[in-house]
């Protein structure tokens, strides 16, 4: 444990601002979607744009391809959340049965191999695989919050688990420090979507 918070005084005397920002912004957006506030996109647009530059400089290709999808989906969920309220009320939470989410793990795990083949073989990208699974698993938990489906939560859970070993490995321990972050808010996030949907029925 001491190694970790050296590593984030070595990191921190780097002045790495951008990540810096990039970590707040993270953790503003984090917060405002538990408590489902439109805001929780701008801090999804501003730290979407700062990693997207972090992850290529760390040989995280997919990341950083995945930072470019966030970016589109911060303008996708704002324009969902607020053009899908009627009659002053927001988009509610709901839950999506246990065999469509079944086929979506069945076709990202797929999608997943295949591209992580890829990228061993033509590129030198550092865990191909790891960081394949957690793009294409982001991609699809994102288009989750976006819908607001509770079980968004769930999948955050496995993918932020996992990319705390990479981001730590590849010398980003600020990010990995957010993503610890994550992990222990996530269960908030969970109930108090959950809650809600027990408020309207």
């Amino acid at each position: 444990m001491s190694e970790f918070f050296t590593a984030l005084v070595d990191q921190a005397r780097a002045f790495s601002v951008w990540e810096l920002i990039a970590v707040a912004t993270a953790i503003g957006y984090l917060l405002l979607a538990i408590r489902q506030n439109i805001w929780c996109w701008a801090c999804a647009a501003i730290s979407t744009a700062i990693y997207v530059y972090l992850f290529v400089d760390a040989r995280l290709y997919m990341e950083s391809v995945l930072n470019v999808f966030y970016l589109g989906m911060a303008i996708y969920g704002w324009y969902v959340w607020y053009f899908s309220r009627t009659d002053g009320h927001e988009l509610p939470v709901t839950v999506w049965p246990v065999n469509r989410h079944a086929l979506a793990i069945a076709v990202i795990l797929g999608i997943s191999a295949i591209n992580g083949f890829m990228l061993e073989r033509y590129t030198e990208a550092a865990y191909p695989y790891v960081d394949s699974a957690t793009t294409w698993g982001a991609i699809w938990a994102t288009y989750l919050v976006a819908q607001k489906v509770l079980e968004n939560w769930w999948y955050w859970l496995v993918i932020d688990s996992a990319s705390i070993v990479i981001y730590w490995h590849r010398d980003l321990e600020l990010t990995a420090l957010l993503f610890i972050t994550y992990v222990a808010i996530i269960p908030f996030g969970y109930l108090s979507w959950r809650r809600s949907m027990t408020q309207i029925t």
